[in-house]
């Protein structure tokens, strides 16, 4: 089982996915990993998601299936089921904590102020998720945070784009972005999976600024 940190270190984009249907997050799926995007964030917006997790989780090897916006406790233990590798929150509660570990599902968590912050440390976070991150003040706030907590990497997500996210990975405390530009609505409506596979190369190209 893979970690967090290992996780969020093998791109430099998590996609966040929100599918309609199991067969179109397996198209996506396959797309984005055409491109290169090994890690994929599939959330539970959509009646969807636990089945789509469970069939892009069996797609290849490499692929490291995570679930995202788990808001609730038992969100935990039915994404470990479905064969999520990892989970995205939001936010963060102590209840939330707990039962990623009782799934043995390694968690990354939503923090969106210094307080958030605090209390993801003292649980054990090292690395967590800005979001929004653009509605949180962005870059500068990202710079602001590097001053008080040295330590911490950030995975930002929320109104992040493909002219933006560069600037994002230039910090020195993000090691990868999390958006939704990979998988435009656009292309998902006329199934133009190459076109899903161009942006995820593309994006596959990126770097931040020190792993």
């Amino acid at each position: 089982m893979k970690t967090v940190s290992e996780i969020v270190r093998l791109g430099p984009v998590i996609p966040v996915l929100a599918f309609e249907s199991v067969e179109q997050g397996e198209n996506v799926s396959r797309a984005l990993h055409a491109g290169g995007v090994k890690v994929l964030e599939i959330t539970l917006r959509t009646a969807a998601g636990l089945a789509a997790i469970e069939r892009a989780s069996h797609l290849a090897d490499d692929i490291v299936v995570g679930v995202g916006t788990i808001t609730k406790p038992e969100h935990c233990a039915q994404a470990k089921k479905a064969g999520a590798q990892f989970g995205v929150s939001p936010g963060l509660t102590k209840e939330i904590h707990l039962a990623s570990l009782d799934a043995g599902l390694p968690l990354l968590p939503g923090v969106m102020t210094p307080t958030d912050i605090i209390n993801a440390m003292e649980l054990g976070y090292e690395i967590v998720k800005l979001f929004p991150a653009q509605q949180a003040g962005g870059v500068a706030m990202l710079q602001a945070l590097n001053g008080p907590f040295p330590t911490l990497k950030f995975c930002p997500t929320g109104g992040i784009t493909a002219e933006i996210a560069p600037t994002f990975l230039a910090l020195p405390n993000v090691v990868c972005v999390g958006g939704s530009w990979l998988t435009p609505k656009a292309a998902l409506s006329a199934q133009n999976w190459e076109e899903v596979t161009r942006l995820a190369r593309a994006a596959s190209t990126l770097a931040p600024a020190r792993a």
